[in-house]
């Protein structure tokens, strides 16, 4: 019987490499991804071309407005997104990109469609390396909501099994996340990282997103296959 995986899928490089990882540990991947009010349409439809590369056997997108609340760059078209931060990847810094408990919200909803298919792996792109100062990025905070999902659920609490929350890359540097996907096969032109693409999709190259991949790139001696307006 095939291993079964909820994949949580944003369109990243993280993410499809994730999803990469997870089949070639033999899983049979269910992708999730979230229209949550984020600023363009790009990543959702990189998310698409993804999961139909990788060929999973279900991709849900789900509705999910964090506009309502706001309080990022991200979902409140009023707050700028920082562009050539000095301080970028500094974890004790967190920018305004920051998305108020994303992570909990979107493994939450994963959490809810693996016990209804009976799944009790999760595999999410969290990386605590090169990252931007999320806090719903790190360890600790994997290891906590992965105790949560086995308090929390009827499954879990009746013996049917326990969650586990897998994070692959969550040590890797962006350098490391690259070579990995690339072995397996990753085709990173239909991804996308860009927090502030212009009107022809093409990524800025200058927010903490931006940056972050065209460094791990370049670190991993490869060039980006994706469009910018500039480097």
């Amino acid at each position: 019987m095939a291993k079964k995986a909820v994949v949580l899928l944003s369109g990243g490089l993280d993410s499809a490499t994730t999803l990469a990882i997870a089949r070639s540990e033999g899983f049979e991947c269910y992708a999730l991804t979230f229209s949550y009010g984020q600023r363009h349409q790009r990543e959702i439809d990189a998310a698409k071309r993804i999961a139909q590369s990788m060929s999973v056997t279900e991709h849900r997108i789900m509705e999910v407005d964090l506009t309502v609340f706001g309080g990022s760059a991200l979902t409140d078209s009023e707050l700028d997104v920082p562009k050539n931060r000095a301080d970028l990847g500094k974890p004790d810094d967190i920018p305004v990109t920051y998305v108020p408990a994303r992570n909990t919200i979107f493994l939450s909803y994963a959490l809810g469609w693996a016990e209804v298919l009976g799944v009790f792996d999760i595999f999410i792109g969290a990386n605590q390396t090169d990252y931007s100062g999320y806090p719903d990025c790190r360890s600790e905070y994997i290891a906590s909501f992965e105790r949560t999902a086995n308090l929390a659920t009827a499954a879990a609490v009746q013996g049917k099994g326990q969650y586990h929350i897998h994070t692959p890359v969550i040590n890797m540097t962006k350098a490391e996340i690259i070579r990995t996907g690339v072995k397996l096969g990753v085709d990173y032109s239909l991804t996308h990282s860009c927090y502030d693409p212009d009107e022809k999709g093409r990524s800025c190259g200058r927010c903490d997103a931006c940056r972050l991949r065209l460094k791990g790139f370049a670190e991993a001696g490869l060039k980006d296959p994706v469009e910018y307006v500039e480097k």
